[in-house]
């Protein structure tokens, strides 16, 4: 008989990062990573081909060493629950692969779960122990999504009201990252630059917030012309002969995305009467916005949630919490069966 708070092993490879997590109802037990950023850092950007090569190689240790730190077996777990969607297809089906070898294996039910619903659920594994208030407007912004949410029931209703329509957020970092000649990735690098650089050196454009574009994709997003204004604006300064200021850039740069996104958050907030936004995804990390989110949510009387640090990036303890919450409100398995999407839409909790 499934416990009153299961236990629950997660795991995701949506990407490059191979994550296994360990929660028991909204207890966090273990969370181990394995990155293999470092073998995509010398191409400038993830490899897919080799993203999936090094979840093959790291998935063995890093569910041994998360079992070992939540101090459990195999046997005593009440699910196993894995990342089916979206992300890289070849990543994806690694993932997918190992959790059902697990399922079958130890006999325990399998939970397909929505990656960026687990950017959501990371937030009840809070040491605090304080429960999410619903509903919220999330904002997700990572390497390869920028999405904005309203979670009314976090595995029962999550309604899309805008995405990227081009590059991610983070993707623009990286890209604009190397056009100033710094290492990938571009988040943490951009941020460090910027700590030096004025943010009102450059105006940079604010991608679909012209009022002809908030009429017809007031929650979406576009960082694609921000980079190529960017881009530009570097090789003018050089044509001219001068020094890239690239801590000014850095800093015009990182402004202009964060004023998107949180005009376009709190619009939401504003639009649906919902006064709470979550921010999860990996650039969370990035020190301005979560600077700039908390002054501008104060301002406008909006409650701000962040997951913890360690859960904003992709791990596998997010998705163990999002499996835990489908089994305790008694939610059927997943077939074993189930194939990894790589377009999976926001809206599919569980598959």
């Amino acid at each position: 008989m499934t416990a009153v708070e299961p236990l629950v092993l997660g795991i995701e490879t949506s990407c490059d990062e191979t994550g296994v997590g360990i929660v028991r109802g909204t207890t966090l037990l273990a969370n181990v990573i394995a990155s293999s950023m470092d073998e995509h850092a010398r191409y400038g950007g993830v490899v897919p081909e080799v993203a999936a090569r090094a979840h093959l190689e790291a998935m063995t240790p890093t569910l041994e060493q998360a079992l070992e730190q939540a101090g459990v077996t195999l046997d005593e777990l009440d699910a196993v629950a894995v990342t089916a969607g979206p992300g890289l297809a070849g990543a994806l089906m690694v993932g997918v692969g190992a959790a059902k070898a697990l399922a079958v294996a130890t006999g325990k039910p399998l939970y397909g779960v929505n990656h960026l619903v687990g950017h959501v659920g990371a937030d009840v594994l809070r040491s605090d122990g304080s429960e999410i208030d619903l509903p919220t407007v999330a904002l997700l912004v990572s390497g390869g999504h920028t999405s904005l949410l309203l979670v009314r029931d976090l595995v029962g209703d999550v309604e899309l009201l805008g995405e990227t329509i081009d590059d991610a957020a983070g993707e623009a970092f990286d890209k604009v990252a190397r056009l100033l000649g710094l290492p990938y990735p571009g988040g943490p690098q951009i941020d460090r630059a910027a700590a030096d650089g004025d943010p009102t050196a450059i105006r940079f454009p604010r991608g679909l917030t012209l009022p002809k574009d908030m009429a017809a994709h007031r929650y979406d997003f576009s960082f694609s012309g921000l980079k190529t204004a960017v881009a530009r604006w570097v090789e003018r300064c050089r044509d001219d002969g001068r020094d890239v200021p690239v801590a000014d850039v850095a800093a015009s740069f990182r402004e202009a995305v964060v004023d998107v996104l949180l005009t376009k958050a709190l619009a939401a907030c504003r639009d649906t009467g919902v006064d709470r936004l979550l921010l999860g995804g990996g650039v969370v990390a990035n020190a301005r916005l979560r600077q700039v989110a908390e002054e501008r949510c104060a301002a406008a009387g909006v409650a701000l949630r962040i997951p913890p640090f360690d859960l904003c990036t992709d791990n596998g303890a997010m998705i163990a919490a999002v499996g835990a919450r489908l089994v305790a409100e008694g939610h059927a398995p997943s077939d074993l069966g189930i194939a990894a999407d790589s377009t999976l839409p926001v809206t599919t909790v569980q598959v």
